[in-house]
């Protein structure tokens, strides 16, 4: 379950720590901001804990950095986190967090060598003008791409170079925000009229029904509509995989590995708020995030439930009963990238074997609930096949009464029309969206 390992979700976060508001740096850097981003990257560099976690606890002790301060900080992070590998190899000999702060302004984040020149130190200034003109370095394609070595061996096992490149060109991008509206509330196109007559640039989603996506990372947690339980945090590739569940009113419903609830929420708008929707969860902490975003949404048939484990007895006592699980599986969380880039780091292959055994245990758990005829999805935000198909493919050998639907037909069925595979495969730069993968399953009747 869900904080059993180390796992990393996506769209949960109001906004995205990473990119301040309209994507643009300061045209003005000051030496104190250049100051604080290199102690905030030597924390994040130690990847002892997530990056937003780390540069949360780092705003929280530097109170008084003002918005555009913090979103600064956060986004040169996230960009020397992007293009690690590439930013260390070009400032060797190793010369400390402010050099690849540095490096990073000028490589990545758009800003003249002129536009520093007061706010650093003569032989700093000397380094800058040589480091603009300086030829690149021969790069490995692991470099190139500003990926792992091992993963870049993993993934070119199953996709061209060309292929590969075009994913990391993906993935090392930030990621637009994206709402999910609560059709218990309101309209999605109410609610778009809405955020547009109060200057947010925002347009509906191509696929999710519910989905609005922002052109800007607008701060929304004090926003009316937010308090009110009618716009939720969430990346449309993680809507579509409630709608492959397709609830309907008055089943009986299990979110096996809730978190936060971001799709708990989602799943009980459409069942209506009937019938009885039960989140599961083996860390109380989670559970009780979501509890005041229950009460914000206006359901009344969410049932949080904190386990011990997959095998957990309250779990067995459903065995059987259920009409449709979902299985969003601790896992990786590369298809994440967009928003989380320090998980290529600090995910290894060992990390990712341990990932795998538990999400076969946990589908296997999960897949005991469902009654005869009933459906099961399981779905991670991982790229690896690893962790996706081959987990499934063995899934079924050792389940016959399961068999796979196919999840652009079930899509289809309701209304939304998307080449994704057989198996749904969303990519960053094809989709739109974070990496994601799901299959959908089906209990013998």
């Amino acid at each position: 379950m869900r904080g059993a390992v180390n796992t990393h979700r996506a769209g949960k976060r109001p906004t995205e720590a990473g990119k301040p508001v309209g994507g643009q740096m300061e045209a003005k850097v000051s030496s104190a901001m250049i100051a604080h981003a290199s102690d905030a990257l030597s924390d994040l560099l130690a990847f002892n804990q997530p990056a937003d976690a780390v540069l949360s606890a780092y705003f929280r002790e530097h109170r008084q950095l003002g918005a555009r301060d913090r979103a600064f900080i956060a986004e040169t992070c996230y960009q020397v986190l992007r293009h690690k590998r590439q930013l260390e190899k070009l400032v060797r000999p190793a010369r400390g967090m402010r050099w690849l702060v540095l490096a990073s302004l000028l490589r990545f984040g758009g800003l003249a060598q002129k536009q520093l020149t007061d706010e650093v130190t003569s032989t700093e200034r000397d380094w800058l003008l040589e480091f603009k003109s300086r030829p690149d370095p021969d790069w490995s394609l692991a470099e190139r791409l500003d990926f792992p070595d091992w993963l870049v061996a993993r993934l070119l096992a199953r996709m061209t170079e060309d292929a590969l490149t075009a994913l990391a060109h993906g993935l090392n991008r930030s990621a637009p925000l994206d709402l999910r509206v609560n059709t218990l509330k309101a309209a999605r196109d109410e609610t778009l009229a809405r955020l547009l007559s109060e200057g947010i640039a925002a347009e509906a989603c191509p696929y999710a029904p519910c989905g609005i996506r922002l052109k800007g990372k607008p701060a929304l947690q004090k926003h009316p509509l937010f308090l009110a339980g009618g716009i939720e945090v969430q990346d449309e590739g993680s809507q579509l995989l409630g709608t492959l569940l397709a609830p309907k009113r008055g089943e009986m419903v299990v979110d096996f590995c809730a978190g936060a609830g971001g799709k708990t929420l989602q799943l009980g708008a459409m069942m209506r708020s009937t019938g009885r929707l039960y989140a599961f969860d083996v860390s109380s902490k989670r559970l009780a995030r979501l509890k005041p975003r229950v009460a914000r949404s206006g359901l009344s048939n969410v049932h949080p439930v904190c386990i011990d484990s997959e095998n957990d007895l309250r779990v067995k006592r459903l065995a059987g009963k259920i009409d449709r699980v979902l299985v969003d599986a601790p896992c990786s969380g590369l298809g994440t990238l967009r928003r989380n880039p320090d998980l290529k780091w600090r995910q290894t292959e060992q990390s990712i074997e341990e990932l795998v055994a538990k999400q076969r245990d946990i589908l296997a758990s999960a897949a005991r609930l469902v009654k005869p005829g009933g459906r099961l999805v399981y779905a991670t935000c991982s790229i690896l096949d690893e962790e996706n198909s081959q987990i499934v493919d063995e899934f079924l050998a050792a389940h016959p009464l399961f068999h796979r639907l196919n999840a652009r037909d079930v899509l289809a069925q309701q209304g939304i029309v998307i080449e994704c595979g057989e198996d749904m495969r969303l990519l960053p730069q094809v989709h739109g969206t974070d990496g994601f993968y799901a299959a959908v399953l089906e209990r013998c009747a």
